[in-house]
């Protein structure tokens, strides 16, 4: 069964980190949402990534390398096929 933890800190400015655990090898995606449902960025797209803990940072970029403004955001783990969706918010 998969775990994915709270980021942390949360709130966070100007970074937070995103730890999971994986308890067999699978296919992985970790996306970033607004508010409104558009993605922002994608942290991890993995065919095939290794059971076991893993860890990401996000530092409050879009796909593009802006900067995104304060707000409620969400982090969506994607294993094979499920979704796992937690809430984390920037304040600048």
């Amino acid at each position: 069964h998969v775990v994915l933890e709270q980021n942390s800190p949360n709130p966070f400015n100007p970074s937070t980190d995103i730890h999971f655990v994986l308890p067999a090898a699978a296919a992985v995606s970790l996306r970033i949402y607004d508010d409104a449902g558009r993605l922002v960025r994608i942290l991890i797209d993995e065919p095939a990534m290794p059971a076991g803990e893993h860890g990401l940072t996000w530092n409050g970029l879009d796909a593009g390398g802006a900067p995104v403004r304060s707000g409620v955001y969400f982090y969506e783990l994607q294993v094979n096929g499920r979704d796992h969706t937690r809430k984390m918010v920037l304040l600048k």
